[in-house]
């Protein structure tokens, strides 16, 4: 390997899953330079395409970010010469991919039975809200229902209000996660025995494994509540308000803790019985806050973030916007947001995947497909003849209003 390759080159990855737990585990299996080929509805695609407004010529930019670096092709597969082409495919693939309910594999026969009957070595990973067993296996389920039945919202939000899902499908991307790292240990360990593997991954358990902190709670008999920005076990660790904005400060020892009071020239704090260790200030949260906010409305956040962070050392941040987030020196010096090359649009916005690797290279090398950009292609970088390919178009295998890719 050199450092022009890229870890997952030569490893080919068949992605039925609509939205996010499929779509970002094989974005990411793209970013380290696996073939995605994207199986799509024809004429309609992943349901994701359409999930908005805001819409860029008809296609949602949700879609984009997590379909980076994919080949698409439609595929009916209620066509029997279209799932006889999928076969073809899953006999030179290495993963396959689907979030369908329980048992809607076994109807389509597209199930782990019969896709290794075609390649006995593949990694199949089979992604549901609840997994292949147990009483609730076959629930639909999304994210919201997720981040409520595995206790995410009953700790978000304020105390004494509503429960609150965290603002990004949070769940699904936990689950996204797992699948990556899933298919990635598969590889590896197909590689030292060769064989295939079948993964049975489940939304609610995939989440259960992050709650950490609040689980240690449970495991402590303690029940973890809506605490806002405060957090349970370390204090101060929250967001604070300053005299235009919002400031988030997070001490987690003794040490950061008598440097804030330094900075803020509070020496009375930590000489306040009150506020002496971490457990106490943890005892006297709504005391604690309203000291330092009493310091804090004296300067601008950015005046803080002077004194706090650059001055002092201290871990202190501003609450950025979306846009912030995405355009502020930081992530410019790192080229965290980049462009990429659009069949129809010019260029589209990409945000890179973190990981930087000394000895290989990583990174998306296409934009969002198409749908259906990929049909012939995908089929031709396999052998199909001009004159198969278009069988396969009289055939319906592409659907049946599908225009010929130039």
């Amino acid at each position: 390997m050199t450092d022009t390759d890229k870890i997952l080159d030569g490893v080919t990855v068949l992605d039925l899953s609509t939205f996010v737990t499929g779509g970002f585990c094989s974005a990411m299996l793209a970013n380290q330079g696996a073939e995605v080929i994207k199986v799509e509805q024809p004429g309609y695609g992943d349901a994701i395409r359409h999930s908005g407004p805001p819409f860029i010529n008809g296609e949602s930019p949700y879609y984009w970010t997590v379909n980076y670096g994919k080949q698409s092709i439609e595929l009916d597969l209620k066509n029997p010469h279209a799932k006889d082409a999928l076969y073809d495919l899953a006999a030179d693939a290495d993963v396959f991919i689907q979030n369908y309910r329980p048992g809607t594999a076994e109807r389509l026969d597209i199930d782990y039975e019969t896709i290794t009957s075609h390649n006995e070595d593949i990694i199949y990973l089979a992604i549901s809200a609840f997994g292949q067993t147990g009483p609730w296996r076959e629930r639909s389920g999304y994210d919201l229902l997720i981040q409520g039945m595995s206790g995410i919202m009953s700790v978000t939000g304020e105390a004494d209000r509503q429960p609150v899902k965290v603002g990004l499908p949070i769940t699904d991307l936990i689950t996204s996660m797992w699948a990556g790292f899933g298919a990635m240990s598969a590889l590896y360990r197909r590689e030292q025995t060769g064989e295939g593997e079948y993964i049975d991954l489940g939304m609610l358990e995939s989440t259960l494994p992050w709650l950490t902190k609040q689980a240690g709670q449970v495991f402590a008999d303690r029940e973890p509540t809506r605490m806002g920005t405060k957090d349970p076990v370390l204090a101060p660790y929250q967001t604070f308000e300053t005299k235009d904005s919002y400031i988030n400060i997070c001490i987690l020892n003794e040490k950061l803790w008598m440097e804030l009071c330094e900075v803020l020239e509070r020496p009375d704090l930590p000489a306040d019985k009150r506020f002496e260790t971490n457990a106490d200030r943890v005892d006297h949260l709504e005391e604690l806050e309203a000291e330092i906010e009493a310091t804090l409305a004296d300067r601008t956040t950015d005046e803080w973030i002077e004194i706090i962070a650059e001055e002092g050392g201290v871990p202190a941040g501003p609450v950025y916007s979306v846009d912030e987030a995405l355009t502020n020196p930081q992530i410019e010096a790192r080229e965290a947001v980049t462009e990429i090359e659009h069949p129809e649009l010019g260029t589209v916005p990409v945000i890179e995947h973190p990981l930087k690797f000394d000895g290989v290279e990583s990174g998306f090398e296409s934009a969002p497909p198409l749908l259906g950009e990929h049909n012939r292609a995908v089929f031709r970088d396999r052998g199909y003849s001009e004159a198969e390919l278009d069988e396969l178009e009289a055939a319906g295998v592409f659907g049946s209003t599908n225009e010929d890719e130039t």
